[in-house]
């Protein structure tokens, strides 16, 4: 989900983004190859071991493959971090809540997730599987790879100077670039039998992706598209960008269209 200088846009329930929440606000912590919790008080954390496992196998995935991208490359890949929350948790970007969806904040360079947002996911939005779940987190780990390479600066300089309109455009181009990098992670990522992907996981993650696309949910919860509110793409654009990311491998097949 995504927090711009225009605030938080369109539907927040299941909006996975990146956050320029300079503007806004939210309490929780994992920390990548070995998630820790907190709660937002300070007290001890409550988050399910299976859970907690499954973060931090993914986070740990995703660090090797996209620190063996940037290694081909010559450069150096900085991980993230994450942080488990439940409810609300404050972040370097404002105050982030549970309704937000799972988001990126740039300025802590940190992922920020409530685990009940997959079972929203599965239940609700009809897109199951552990998959779907780590492209969620995938996408996220987009963001910050988007953040490394200067795009988030680059989108929220040209978003300055723009109208709203042309502003979720740009907000668009940022989040299916990062559908695309979700989709070059699991191409490459691999475990000691080879690749990840599983018969049935690419339908997941189309699943997924379709479920979240901005002409869905503003069917679901409003009746009506809006095209020119969409701030993360249609079902069909965040499936093709997904779908692009998984065939090519390739980061470079990413493009940021603005």
């Amino acid at each position: 989900m995504v927090m711009s200088r225009f605030g938080i846009v369109g539907v927040l329930i299941l909006l996975v983004g990146y956050c320029a929440l300079t503007q806004l606000g939210g309490g929780g912590g994992l920390i990548p190859s070995s998630p820790t919790t907190s709660a937002p008080s300070g007290g001890k954390s409550t988050l399910d071991p299976n859970m907690r496992d499954f973060l931090t196998r993914t986070l740990g995935s995703t660090e090797e493959t996209w620190g063996e991208i940037f290694a081909k490359n010559g450069a150096k890949y900085v991980p993230t971090r994450m942080v488990a929350y439940t409810g609300g948790t404050q972040t370097a970007c404002g105050a982030g809540q549970a309704a937000m969806g799972p988001f990126y904040c740039p300025n802590d360079n940190t992922i920020y997730i409530d685990p009940e947002f997959f079972n929203e996911l599965s239940q609700r939005f009809g897109a199951p599987g552990d998959f779907a779940a780590t492209y969620v987190i995938a996408h996220e780990v987009g963001h910050h790879v988007q953040s490394l390479e200067g795009t988030l600066d680059r989108a929220q300089s040209a978003q300055q100077s723009v109208g709203r309109t042309e502003g979720n455009a740009i907000q668009v181009g940022v989040e299916l670039q990062a559908d695309c990098y979700a989709g070059v992670w699991a191409a490459n990522a691999r475990d000691a039998q080879g690749n990840i992907l599983e018969p049935g996981d690419v339908e997941e993650g189309m699943r997924a992706a379709e479920a979240i696309g901005d002409d869905m949910l503003q069917k679901q919860t409003q009746g009506v598209v809006v095209p020119e509110s969409f701030t993360h793409g249609s079902s069909a654009q965040r499936m093709q960008a997904l779908q692009t990311g998984l065939k090519t491998g390739n980061p470079a097949a990413c493009k940021f269209n603005r």
